[in-house]
């Protein structure tokens, strides 16, 4: 009788995945090392999202964005309902970074809702923190930022 190479290949697979059971096992209950305890370490104080620095430096970026990709005067001009979305949500091993909503008002009398974070090392040469941000409504180039709803700028 000749053996079945189907049979031979299932065996030898299932005898593979036994043996890598145990590495996966051990490298999920293995110690996380905050950023704060790395080589080069992050300190993990960055602005609170109601901080004014920050809602300045969305607002700025947001009317040069406004401006140079797509002619238009827009601003913000006003925010309230301002919140803390979520701190580190993918753990302490992942650089610090803060996620916050508001709902701003824009040049235009519009009530629009901005979904930002506070970053750890975003600003001038990774010096200083930075925001990263979306505005519902505005994200018009759709395929290479946020996706539909600022969907990526949320955690």
């Amino acid at each position: 009788m000749r053996p079945n190479p189907l049979l031979a290949a299932l065996c030898l697979g299932l005898a593979f995945a036994g043996a890598i059971e145990p590495a996966l096992a051990r490298s999920a209950r293995e110690e996380i090392e905050p950023a704060e305890e790395r080589t080069f370490p992050f300190d993990a104080k960055i602005p609170g999202c109601q901080d004014p620095d920050v809602l300045e430096k969305v607002a700025t970026q947001f009317a040069e964005k406004e401006a140079k990709f797509w002619n238009s005067s827009l601003t913000i001009v006003a925010y309230d309902r301002i919140e803390r979305t979520a701190w580190r949500p993918w753990g302490l091993d992942y650089y610090p970074r803060r996620f916050c909503s508001a709902t701003a008002t824009t040049s235009d009398g519009v009530r629009r809702k901005v979904d930002y974070s506070v970053r750890e090392s975003l600003g001038i040469i990774g010096s200083t923190w930075g925001v990263e941000f979306c505005v519902h409504g505005l994200d018009r180039n759709l395929a290479y930022a946020y996706a539909t709803a600022c969907r990526m700028a949320r955690p």
